[in-house]
């Protein structure tokens, strides 16, 4: 039985949530997703909005650089401006801030200069 105002979400006796079986810490509280080829998820919530979202590439790797960072951001920079509700929010938040990880990219994702090809 759900004790909030939103259908499928639980209130659990810790202060957490549970949603669709998954339990979440509280709305907007990012973590490791369950989804095949995501690498987080979140229960977003902006007024009385409520929203599974699943961001980030699994089989992407942890290439955060300054290059990388400013790539990501001109490119996603509209919808990442869309707010809570959106994929680009959370992936720009969690895996693109600043302080991100500065791992190489796997061999599959190098390239002699970044974000080109050489045919």
């Amino acid at each position: 039985m759900s004790n909030t105002k939103y259908p499928g979400v639980k209130r659990l006796p810790s202060g957490g949530i549970e949603y669709r079986g998954t339990k979440f810490a509280g709305f907007n509280k990012p973590r490791r997703s369950n989804r095949a080829g995501k690498k987080g998820m979140v229960l977003a919530k902006e007024g009385d909005k409520i929203r599974l979202i699943h961001y980030g590439d699994s089989s992407m790797g942890h290439n955060y650089s300054a290059a990388a960072r400013k790539s990501f951001k001109s490119r996603h920079g509209k919808n990442i401006a869309k707010g809570k509700m959106s994929a680009a929010y959370w992936a720009n938040k969690e895996l693109w801030s600043k302080g991100g990880s500065k791992k190489s990219p796997p061999k599959s994702q190098r390239h002699k200069k970044y974000g080109r090809r050489n045919k």
